[in-house]
Order: C-alpha cells, then structure tokens, then sequence
C-alpha cells in the first residue's frame, strides 16, 4: 500500500432536500491499492448511497472526492469513473446480443483510444463458466444471473483500478453468484497492490470472502468494524 490512497472521501456528504434527511453524513474515507472492502448494514441505511457518492454519480452537498492526490474536477469526472467503476444490482442491458453489450462502452468518448478485444471478453465468459456460444446469446434471453455476469464483464474488460459492487449478487442463484465472486477474485488477484474493491452484501459469509476491511453502516453514517473471516461475524 502507498501512502497516498486511490479515492480518498473527504467529509461528503448527501442530502435529500425535498424530504429534509440527511441520506450520508459528513464521511471521510480513504481507500488504498490492494484493500478489498465490505459494507454491511441495514436497507435504507445509505449503503448505495455512499457508493454512488464515491462513484460521482450523485452530485455531493458537501466535501469532495480525492482520486491519487488530487481533486476530481467536474471536466475529469468521465476519467474518473473509467477508473472507479459501479456496478449495480439490477443491470441494465442494451437489445443486442451479449458482444453487442460488451462492445458498447467502445463507442464513448472514454474509450475511444481502447479497441474491443474479442479473445479477451471469451476469457472473462469462460471464467465465469460460460460456453463460447454466451457472446452470442440474446440479452432478453439473459437468466438476472447471466445479465449480471454481463454487466460485470463489460466493466472488467476495461480494466478499472477500483470496483464499487452494490449488492452485485443479490437474488441471484448460487452458481451465478459464485461466478460473479470468481470473476472479481481474478480481477484483484490480477493486479493486487494496483486494485481495491468494496463490496456491499447482505450477506456476512459474502463479505468475509470478498473483503478484509469491514465497514458498517447506519442511518447514514459509517463506521469500520473488525471481521472474523471463519465465520463472517462481526463486532461492533
């Protein structure tokens, strides 16, 4: 680990201002190369909250995000996000097949110095255990598992430094999950004092396996807690 972390979180904070809440209180949060973090907590406690506000997708009513050092500007906001990527619960996928999805982020502003590479994206499906026919495969015919196999390969591909997975498994079937966790295992382990992951889950067995830093959160304000990996118990 460096010194200087990846995305550091410098008192943001997100308010609702038609209801008058405060859906994240002032947060300072430093996210170095190499960490894998969870965060665990009640619904409604401000979990995706935080990782939207980290991912920049939410404008911030106060604070500021600090990315390698330095500020992120709103003119470097599309970089950032080709570095800190989120992915969400319920994906949302393009009519077209699975190549199709995959090619598409190829076709932004963001990406136009990067090309498709085929061989790479049947790697990513084949670790995720998935025949060399899944490229073909129609998105509407996409079991949420496959979609979220989908989803998350069309991220990876791009290789970002940080992943911010919002409850990427949920709902899904065992072995869908378990090919999700492979492939962001791979991912890190590719890469891992260049990479950082924080995985929100419901799931205390999930977020000993996918983490060795645990957060908690409640009513918006976050607090780091120990993890016993044998048993994903936690104490607060």
């Amino acid at each position: 680990m460096t010194d200087v972390p990846l995305v550091l979180a410098d008192g943001i904070v997100r308010r609702d201002a038609s209801r008058g809440q405060t859906l994240l209180q002032p947060t300072t949060f430093a996210l170095h190369a190499g960490d894998r973090v969870a965060v665990t907590g009640p619904s409604g406690s401000g979990k995706s909250v935080f990782l939207r506000s980290l991912a920049l997708l939410d404008p911030l009513d106060a604070g500021c995000i600090v990315w390698h050092g330095a500020p992120v500007a709103r003119a470097a906001i599309p970089r950032y996000r080709r570095n800190v990527a989120y992915i969400r619960q319920r994906p949302a996928l393009l009519d077209g097949s699975v190549e199709d999805n995959l090619r598409y982020p190829f076709e932004l502003r963001a990406y136009r110095d990067v090309r498709f590479n085929r061989g790479q994206a049947a790697s990513l499906v084949a670790q995720a255990g998935r025949g060399g026919d899944f490229l073909d495969k129609r998105a509407s015919e996409l079991s949420g598992g496959e979609a979220q196999i989908t989803a998350l390969i069309r991220v990876l591909q791009l290789a970002p430094q940080v992943l911010l997975l919002d409850e990427p498994t949920a709902s899904l079937d065992p072995e869908s999950s378990h090919a999700i966790e492979e492939l962001v295992r791979a991912w890190f382990e590719a890469e891992p004092r260049a990479r950082a992951s924080i995985w929100v889950s419901h799931d205390a067995a999930q977020a000993a396996r996918m983490s060795e830093r645990h957060l908690t959160m409640r009513a918006g304000a976050l607090d780091e807690s120990a993890l016993t990996p044998a048993h994903g118990e936690t104490t607060r």
